[in-house]
């Protein structure tokens, strides 16, 4: 059997505490929220050890930290400035706008690809994926690549 690395998409619910509680502080100290790893594994319930035994074994899928480039689609309604609230969000969020593909609108709707950089973001994929599709503007916001 081959040495090499093997990976697996595995819903987060079915991952031990302790694999979501490593991802927990490494977000942590990604984005400055604490000092240390003492700290970081302190706040969410954990030993320094457990940390180390598992930070280099787990990561979220959308890993934003490790300067990603992520595609995202969006499906815009057709009126005045839903692409500026779209792009106003994800500069808000840190998100570095590499390239934008707009198709002609029909139907009432426009299919936006959107090229990002990711590394310097203040919130996860996740949540910024939850946020621009709530809006009102937006029909679909989704993960093309990356």
């Amino acid at each position: 059997m081959e040495n090499s690395p093997r990976y697996f998409i595995i819903d987060a619910e079915a991952l031990p505490e302790i694999f979501l509680k490593v991802t927990e502080v490494k977000r942590l100290l990604d984005t400055g929220e604490v000092a240390t790893v003492n700290d970081a594994a302190h706040k969410v319930g954990i030993s320094r050890s457990a940390f180390y035994k598992y930070k280099d074994l787990i990561r979220p899928f959308n890993d934003m930290l490790n300067g990603r480039i992520i595609t995202f689609q969006a499906i815009l309604k057709n009126e005045p400035g839903a692409l500026s609230q779209l792009l106003n969000k994800l500069a808000q969020c840190g998100a570095n706008v590499l390239t934008i593909n707009q198709g002609i609108p029909a139907g009432g709707v426009a299919a936006v690809n959107i090229g990002v950089e990711t590394s310097a973001m203040s919130m996860s994929v996740e949540l910024l994926l939850k946020e621009i599709g709530n809006s009102d503007s937006v029909v679909r916001f989704e993960v093309l690549a990356g």
